[in-house]
C-alpha cells in the first residue's frame, strides 16, 4: 500500500521523469544550460523520490545526502574508462543514468536538486505529521 510519502513521490517521478529526459532536447531559450545542467537537477531530485518510495520512513536529510554522495560518486567515475562501464555508457539509458564525461560544473547542479529534493520531502513529510 502507498503511504501519503510514497504517493506523493510517485506523483512526482511521473513529473519529474519526462521533464529529465526533455531536458536532454530541449531546443529554445537557454538550451545549453537546460541540455547541460538542468537534467542533473531533476536527475537528483528523481533520485530522492526513488529513495521514499522504497523507504517511507528514513529522514529527507539521509535521502538527499545519500543520493548527492552517490551521484558524486557517479560523476568521478566518469573519469574511469573501462570497457564494461563504456558499454553502458554507450546505450541511451546507460549515459543518462551514470554520463559519459565528467564535469566540475555537474557538482553544484547535484547540490540545488538534493536540496530541492530535500526540502520537498521534508515539508511533505511535516505535513503529513500535522495533516
Amino acid at each position: 500500500m502507498l503511504n501519503k510519502p510514497r504517493l506523493h513521490s510517485f506523483i512526482l517521478l511521473l513529473i519529474i521523469t519526462p521533464l529529465g529526459f526533455a531536458s536532454k532536447f530541449y531546443k529554445g531559450t537557454g538550451a545549453w544550460w537546460f541540455n547541460n545542467y538542468a537534467g542533473g537537477i531533476l536527475y537528483e531530485m528523481f533520485w530522492c523520490f526513488v529513495v521514499i518510495i522504497f523507504f517511507p520512513y528514513v529522514t529527507a536529510f539521509w535521502v538527499a545526502c545519500s543520493v548527492l554522495g552517490i551521484t558524486c560518486f557517479l560523476e568521478c567515475l566518469q573519469l574511469w574508462h573501462p570497457l564494461f562501464l563504456e558499454s553502458v555508457r554507450s546505450t541511451f539509458v546507460g549515459s543518462t543514468l551514470i554520463g559519459t564525461t565528467f564535469v566540475w560544473w555537474d557538482f553544484p547542479h547535484y547540490v540545488i536538486g538534493s536540496f530541492a529534493g530535500w526540502v520537498i520531502i521534508k515539508l511533505d513529510k511535516i505535513g503529513n505529521k500535522h495533516g
